[in-house]
């Protein structure tokens, strides 16, 4: 086992419990998504959302980290926007061309993608030698 394999990532249990709890509230919003219940989905994106910008700004100093939960928070923006679109009976109308608000939605997913391939593109390689959780 080289020394990166024996090295642990301990997260504290009051932090473990929030992501937990995160993802409680993610599985409800998207069954309310799913069955069409507005109101539930539109209230869970509040916690959801919240507890992931929460968890983002904890692990700020573990790149790695950080990386991978932004992307997760706009995952979640992109996510709610796409509920919402079509909770709203909007998600098919036009806003220009042939983009509809929908599409929109892949504003933040590509922002998801662009920090995950900065990340694995240009920051890991620079940082061989740093600790990191992926």
């Amino acid at each position: 086992m080289n020394e990166d394999e024996k090295k642990l990532y301990n997260i504290p249990i009051a932090y473990r419990k929030m992501e937990n709890l995160h993802i409680v509230f993610w599985l409800f919003k998207d069954i309310a998504w799913c069955m069409f219940w507005k109101p539930l989905g539109i209230a869970m994106i509040v916690p959801t959302l919240s507890i992931s910008i929460v968890i983002a700004w904890r692990t700020r100093h573990i790149v790695s980290e950080l990386c991978h939960n932004l992307a997760i928070t706009v995952w979640i923006m992109a996510n709610s926007f796409w509920m919402c679109s079509e909770f709203f009976g909007v998600d098919t109308q036009l806003v220009f061309g042939t983009v509809t608000v929908k599409h929109l939605a892949m504003i933040p997913f590509v922002t998801g993608v662009l920090i995950l391939a900065y990340y694995y593109l240009i920051y890991k390689p620079r940082h061989k030698n740093q600790t990191a959780t992926l």
